[in-house]
């Protein structure tokens, strides 16, 4: 059976292994410029050829598809067109341009008060929810009473919804979408809040789903955690445009590497002070821009000297996210000498490193060690570190464990 609203199309065919497909998606919203409180004023306006509005494309062309049992991410910074394009898939939004299927029981969790009304009871609003979602009374009493128990709201079902708590509506929310039994499930991970203990309840609920090949999922988030975590797939969207569309540490990598280069700042002063002879200044990576601790990291720095002086350079690993200094480095024992232009590499390795996004600075000194010319931000490499071996190091950490617990088998006490 097929329904069409608009440019959305509602299937059901379980034969069909793409329950969501995308085509040629876009949208744009007009932002008010100049208001008009009057007739007269907007016929002046539209004389002059003044539209009153501005034109803001948030999603261009749009495409993908997701398979039955798919865990999809979908990552962005603020901004991007992500919650927009969870807005259509849920049938909040229509697209300007390009359609939508849908083949399945689709239940969205992506804004909080949306099918809530506040005068109702919370009991009230599970059954209103509900039926927004398509289910009937009797659906929603099969249902209600798992509803409120991974709520835990059980002594509070009878007070009205403006009594609760933003936590306890939200706890409700997700609570309704998760046990509404649907297909295909799109959550906001914004909205996943929680005490501990509820946020423990959802993780179970995401490890639980995952294995589910029966049931999609579809969750917009900004933690790299939960996509390498839970997702067989993810995209990234930039700028209303599908960036990537691959493998969840793929898009991971790259999001931290965007976000990274991003918050560099250019506002920390200049980079070479005023009359020094240090010019053209230029830090290089020689590595790729996402990179193990398998890999050597490699930098090369080159710099004019306009003066006959001795200089040399010195280079610092900045921990982006804990604003830490992981490495420092220079060739003060081997010092460029006099003018020319000067070239020099330095060799990093990172295994003992955790997990980290890192900033190379650089500064070019003279041999007392005063600072002649530094690197700003905007000119210094951003790297994206994520160790692969975390496997191996978790059981080497479990081995050691049970054996000093005597827990190994003779055999295995042996063998280390």
């Amino acid at each position: 059976m097929k329904k069409i609203i608009g440019t959305r199309i509602e299937v059901n065919d379980p034969n069909n292994d793409t329950v969501i497909k995308v085509d040629g998606l876009s949208k744009s919203f007009k932002l008010p410029t100049e208001r008009s409180d009057s007739l007269k004023g907007s016929v002046f306006n539209f004389i002059r050829g003044i539209k009153g509005y501005k034109k803001q494309t948030v999603l261009k062309n749009i495409n993908f598809e997701v398979k039955r049992g798919d865990f999809l991410g979908i990552v962005g910074r603020n901004g991007s067109g992500k919650s927009t394009l969870l807005k259509i898939l849920a049938g909040v939004y229509y697209p300007e341009k390009g359609r939508i299927t849908v083949n399945g029981n689709l239940i969205p969790f992506i804004e909080l008060g949306v099918g809530f009304n506040p005068e109702l009871t919370g009991r009230e609003n599970v059954y209103l929810n509900g039926s927004l979602l398509g289910f009937s009374n009797k659906e929603m009493d099969a249902m209600y009473d798992e509803i409120v128990e991974f709520a835990e709201l059980e002594d509070f079902m009878d007070q009205k919804l403006k009594n609760f708590s933003s936590g306890m509506q939200v706890r409700l929310a997700f609570s309704i979408a998760i046990k509404a039994q649907g297909d295909i499930l799109v959550l906001d991970e914004v909205l996943a809040v929680g005490d501990e203990a509820f946020q423990t309840k959802c993780n179970q609920f995401f490890n639980k789903i995952k294995k589910d090949k029966t049931k999609t999922v579809i969750l917009v988030t900004h933690s790299m955690e939960n996509v390498r975590q839970y997702c067989n797939r993810a995209i990234l969207i930039r700028d209303g445009i599908v960036k990537i569309d691959g493998s969840p540490e793929d898009v991971a990598n790259s999001y931290s590497l965007e976000n990274a280069e991003r918050s560099k700042s250019n506002k920390n002063g200049g980079g070479i002070f005023k009359d020094n002879p240090i010019k053209n200044l230029k830090v290089k990576l020689d590595s790729p821009k996402q990179i193990s601790q398998k890999d050597t990291l490699k930098i090369n720095i080159t710099y004019d000297v306009e003066e006959n002086i001795n200089t040399f350079a010195a280079i610092t690993l900045w921990d982006i996210a804990r604003s830490q200094t992981l490495i420092n480095s220079n060739s003060r024992n081997k010092p460029c000498k006099g003018k020319g232009q000067k070239s020099l590499s330095f060799n990093f390795d990172l295994s003992a490193l955790n997990d980290t996004n890192i900033r190379i600075y650089c500064s070019v000194r003279d041999i007392d060690g005063s600072i002649l010319s530094y690197s700003l931000d905007e000119l210094s490499p951003t790297i994206v570190f994520r160790r692969d071996d975390y496997e191996n190091m978790n059981k080497k950490t479990t081995d050691a464990i049970l054996f000093n617990r005597g827990e190994y088998s003779n055999h295995e006490k042996n063998r280390s």
